[in-house]
């Protein structure tokens, strides 16, 4: 018996487990990406804007202690990240610069936890159909060769056939939401880097307008509008002249 004969023998078990495998990796997927969806919400939620305006607060009332603890208490990877820098703040602001870069590659484990699977899995599901399809038309042809044998067993073909592109569609059907729950938890991953480190930035600005003698004038406020309409009152209305007529003409006339 050579090699051919006996992964032939193989292949006639049929492509059962190809789809079992599959189904049992469609539910570990549909974990990691409930896992990660939950975590990215409760750290958005944590996050954002809130962190940042308290943030501005505590710098501005130049108060280590409460930086620490306001960052520490967020429960956000950002606010570990940047309350990790922080312990350094006495070596100034390149000091915090640099803490926040090692601090950030070192948060990329926690960010990127379950990733490499979705990735995977999202590249290669389609390709373990596509091996449980070849496997089914090799049982089918199998049963082909047989027809001439056994009356009937061209229906068996047909089935057989049948459930060999099954597999290629489940592959299909666990591979696509694990690409789109990878693209969307790598934006997720961006965009948290991107306020740690602007967080970072932050406090780095603050530490080094402290070291030169400067007063932090900061204010989460959203800036009033300029002019009589931020004491509450409407602006008067300006008289609005033809078009061609100069305003000296319209002076003059008034």
């Amino acid at each position: 018996m050579n090699i051919v004969e006996t992964l032939l023998k193989i292949a006639l078990l049929g492509s059962a487990w190809v789809l079992y495998l599959l189904l049992a990796l469609s539910v570990v997927s549909i974990g990691v990406m409930l896992e990660r969806a939950l975590f990215f919400r409760r750290n958005r939620r944590r996050g954002g804007d809130v962190l940042r305006d308290g943030l501005l607060d505590a710098l501005r009332d130049g108060a280590p202690d409460r930086v620490e603890r306001l960052l520490r208490d967020s429960a956000t990877v950002e606010g570990d990240v940047v309350a990790a820098a922080y312990l350094f703040r006495d070596g100034g602001a390149k000091a915090v610069s640099d803490a926040l870069d090692a601090e950030l590659a070192r948060s990329r484990a926690t960010l990127e936890r379950g990733m490499n699977f979705l990735g995977t899995l999202g590249n290669n599901a389609p390709f373990i159909g596509l091996f449980g399809t070849v496997i089914g038309v090799i049982v089918a042809f199998e049963e082909l060769g047989s027809a001439a044998a056994q009356a009937g067993s061209m229906g068996n073909v047909m089935s057989g056939i049948a459930e060999a592109l099954v597999a290629t569609g489940v592959g299909l059907f666990v591979a696509i939401p694990a690409v789109i729950g990878y693209n969307i938890f790598q934006q997720r991953i961006g965009e948290i880097e991107q306020e740690a480190i602007a967080l970072g930035r932050i406090v780095s600005a603050a530490l080094e307008t402290q070291a030169k003698g400067g007063v932090l004038r900061v204010s989460s406020r959203a800036p009033q509008a300029v002019g009589s309409r931020a004491n509450g009152e409407e602006p008067e209305p300006q008289e609005r002249r033809p078009p061609g007529v100069p305003a000296t003409a319209v002076a003059e006339r008034d």
